[in-house]
C-alpha cells in the first residue's frame, strides 16, 4: 500500500535527487523539452511547475528562492526574462508529458517533456478562438439562412459543368 508515500525517491538519497531534479529543471527551462523517464518526468513536473507559477512575480526575492531550487543563474534569468511573460496568463499545467516509447538499452518507458507555451507546432495547429458575437437564439441568422442556401445549389452546378465537355 502507499500510505503516505507523497513523492517518489527514484531510488536515490535526497541529496541526489534534489541534484538530479535540479538539473534536470535547468535543462528543461534553457531548452524548452526535454527527454527522460515517464517516472523522472513526473517528478520534474512536481517539482518545476511551483518554480514557474514562483516567477511569475518578479521580485528580489522569488529569484532568490528560485535560485535556492535551481542553482544555475543563466536557467534564472531565461525563466524570469523569457518563460515567466509567456505564461503569465495561465494559471497552472506549464509542462506537457508525453509518453514515446522505450528505451532501447533496458526499455524503459520514455516521455517527452516540454513548455505547453513554446510548442510552436501546437500553437501553429490549435484552432483560434472568435470571441462570441450573440446569443445562441438570433433572428438575423435566421433571416440569412435561405439567402444562403440557393448559393450551396449553385456551387455543384458549376462543379459539374467542366465534367460533362
Amino acid at each position: 500500500m502507499r500510505h503516505n508515500k507523497a513523492i517518489n525517491h527514484l531510488g536515490r538519497k535526497s541529496s541526489h535527487r534534489k541534484a538530479m531534479l535540479a538539473n534536470m529543471s535547468c535543462s528543461l527551462i534553457q531548452h524548452k523539452r526535454i527527454v527522460t523517464t515517464v517516472a523522472k518526468a513526473k517528478a520534474l513536473k512536481m517539482y518545476v511547475e511551483p518554480i514557474i507559477s514562483k516567477s511569475k512575480e518578479d521580485t528580489t526575492h522569488s529569484r532568490r528562492v528560485v535560485f535556492s531550487y535551481l542553482k544555475d543563474k543563466n536557467a534564472v534569468s531565461e525563466l524570469f526574462r523569457v518563460i515567466a511573460p509567456k505564461i503569465a496568463d495561465r494559471p497552472g499545467g506549464y509542462l506537457r508529458v508525453l509518453h514515446v516509447g522505450f528505451r532501447q538499452g533496458d526499455a524503459s518507458e520514455m516521455a517527452l517533456v516540454e513548455f505547453v507555451d513554446f510548442n510552436e507546432a501546437a500553437l501553429a495547429s490549435a484552432p483560434k478562438k472568435d470571441a462570441k458575437k450573440t446569443t445562441r437564439r438570433s433572428r438575423a441568422k435566421k433571416a440569412e439562412a435561405p439567402a444562403e442556401a440557393p448559393a450551396a445549389e449553385e456551387a455543384p452546378q458549376a462543379a459539374e459543368e467542366p465534367k460533362a465537355e
